[in-house]
């Protein structure tokens, strides 16, 4: 046996020891290292010989380890053990070699700095990203030596991950999971003074927004056939533009009767309130007479409590819940094609616009800060426009439904 104890960066570990495997006589050696259990084999059976010659092994060995001169690959080059040491020491060599720090320390340092400035479910999908995909990469690199073709490489394989459906991942999903590598990095090189190997990298190009609006007929299909404890819901929902987590987190505080708007200043994210995510999202959306009678009527069955589209208990909307159990089976019912919910979104603009109201009252009314997106996403559904504020609209849905409530009678009579 050795006499010498084996040390890790000053901390000593116990004496190693030759041991016998009973189920095949053969000896093996049994040691710590870096604060790991080591145990390699060898063909040597157990005999007197064998265990003295391993032994002075295994003392030269704890001497080396002692030193801080023990290379586990010169004694066991077969052993999985030794490619993870040497990479070890690699990284260990290359630390105090430079003065970049490693990507996972720095990318925690620069997370804790933008805290302040983010909405918690951003923080949250920081976190998923940098945990799920970024600090598995790059999370041993420095920050100063990621190279251009490792970042093109990492987003190339990001092309080949599926999907919980078995579909890949979207240009757009990709995007966003490199847009925080691009952040810290660029951070990294302000602070450490290098150039960043983001630098000329472009976004994948995305698709434009698939915008499928209902038609008007379709809209009224769907309120007419709609459970009536949601047909208040649906009614704001298509005839204000306002997006799900906005109308799920809408409080009663914040619909203004008297002015006829609904001030949007909160959304529902991830089940907690949180502020809108833009300047622009703080709006104020005016609300036309269909949405004011839907409100008024929707006051009676949900004004004692604090959302209102809420559940019985009181509590927020759950939107994927209610997709799954009301949305898709109407629209299956109604043998409409499959769209998500946010096409309600994408029809109140287009209705807006085919009833040729003001673009940048129709901007307003959809968070927009300018007009730039409204024509780039609705441009095939934009006629000769005049310049109006809602009136025009106003009088669509009016003679719309008005003529079709006529016709009602007429037939009944």
């Amino acid at each position: 046996m050795s006499p010498f104890p084996c040390q890790w960066l000053g901390e000593v570990c116990a004496v190693g020891k030759i041991v016998a495997r009973p189920e095949t006589g053969k000896l093996y050696f049994d040691f710590r290292y870096r604060g790991k259990r080591c145990r390699e084999q060898t063909a040597l059976s157990d005999a007197p010989k064998n265990r003295k010659q391993l032994e002075k092994i295994l003392a030269k060995i704890e001497a080396e380890i002692t030193l801080g001169t023990f290379d586990y690959h010169r004694y066991f080059p077969d052993s999985p053990r030794a490619q993870e040491f040497t990479r070890q020491a690699e990284l260990q060599r290359a630390r105090a070699a430079h003065d970049t720090p490693l990507f996972s320390e720095f990318s925690q340092t620069w997370l804790d700095e933008m805290r302040i400035q983010w909405r918690r479910s951003y923080i949250a999908t920081i976190e998923g990203t940098l945990e799920n995909y970024l600090i598995p990469e790059f999370g041993e690199s420095e920050v100063g030596h990621i190279t251009r073709q490792e970042i093109l490489s990492f987003r190339a394989s990001l092309a080949k991950v599926q999907t919980r459906s078995k579909k890949p991942l979207s240009a757009s999903r990709i995007n966003r999971i490199m847009t925080p590598l691009r952040m810290i990095l660029g951070e990294a090189a302000n602070r450490y003074e290098f150039t960043s190997p983001y630098q000329g990298i472009k976004s994948l190009k995305v698709p434009r927004s698939d915008v499928e609006p209902f038609s008007l007929e379709e809209v009224r299909l769907i309120l007419d056939t709609v459970r009536e404890d949601f047909r208040n819901y649906y009614t704001v929902r298509f005839f204000t533009g306002l997006r799900t987590g906005e109308i799920d987190g809408l409080q009663w505080d914040c619909v203004d009767f008297q002015r006829r708007q609904i001030l949007v200043r909160q959304a529902l994210v991830n089940g907690k309130i949180e502020q809108t995510k833009t300047d622009g999202s703080y709006r104020h959306v005016e609300m036309s007479q269909l949405v004011v009678d839907a409100l008024e009527d929707q006051k009676k069955a949900t004004g004692g409590n604090e959302f209102v589209f809420c559940t019985r208990t009181g509590g927020p909307l759950n939107h994927n819940n209610v997709t799954k159990r009301v949305w898709y089976p109407l629209l299956r019912h109604l043998e409409l094609r499959k769209r998500r919910p946010y096409q309600t979104r994408h029809t109140a603009a287009t209705l807006w616009l085919a009833a040729g109201e003001n673009p940048e009252w129709i901007a307003r009314q959809m968070g927009h800060t300018t007009t730039e997106m409204l024509f780039r996403v609705y441009s095939r559904y934009v006629p000769n426009l005049t310049r109006r504020d809602g009136s025009a609209f106003e009088r669509l849905l009016i003679n719309e439904f008005n003529a079709k409530t006529d016709l009602n009678k007429e037939t009944n009579s």
